[in-house]
């Protein structure tokens, strides 16, 4: 805008570098990736590169649905093929004490058609029942945490059984 010759501007607005960092990366996406067997329920872990077993998780991508963000995940980190639901089953916020922040994760439940080799190398996706997932959750994280990803199993448990009830 212009008055009298002089150009008259928004005054600007400056944020810190720290805040943009604490921002990036505080929206994720996870798939609980699973397939019902002769064992019954399992559930696909993916070793992170610190040892710990969990669901395949990253980053929500910009232009993909988190849905579509999700299934990326699952294909690159464990090589699974398979139909993942658009909506998110349940959500969970993950503090990153060293980086002083927080992240929420969408979590979709992928029902797995098939297995490639994973795109990532050293994930080493692997089966587990249910009952040895819920342990592999646990080990190696602050209770706080391990009990976030035992009720992503639980609450996935419930929306597998609902969708088996109803076909």
């Amino acid at each position: 805008m212009s008055y009298g010759g002089s150009v008259v501007r928004p005054p600007v607005k400056l944020v810190h570098l720290d805040h943009l960092r604490r921002l990036r990366g505080s929206e994720q996406v996870a798939a609980v990736c699973y397939r019902v067997g002769k064992k019954g329920v399992e559930f696909l872990l993916v070793e992170t590169r610190g040892g710990r077993w969990t669901f395949p998780k990253g980053s929500a991508e910009p232009g993909l649905t988190h849905a579509q963000a999700a299934a990326l995940e699952a294909f690159e980190e464990g090589g699974v093929h398979g139909r993942i639901e658009e909506a998110a089953f349940t959500q969970y916020v993950r503090r990153k004490e060293t980086r002083g922040i927080e992240i929420l994760v969408h979590v979709h439940l992928c029902e797995v058609s098939w297995l490639d080799t994973p795109q990532e190398s050293g994930r080493n996706p692997r089966w587990f029942v249910t009952e040895r997932a819920r342990r592999r959750l646990r080990e190696d994280r602050n209770p706080e945490h391990g009990a976030q990803l035992e009720g992503v199993l639980e609450r996935a448990l419930v929306r597998i059984r609902r969708l088996s009830s109803s076909s």
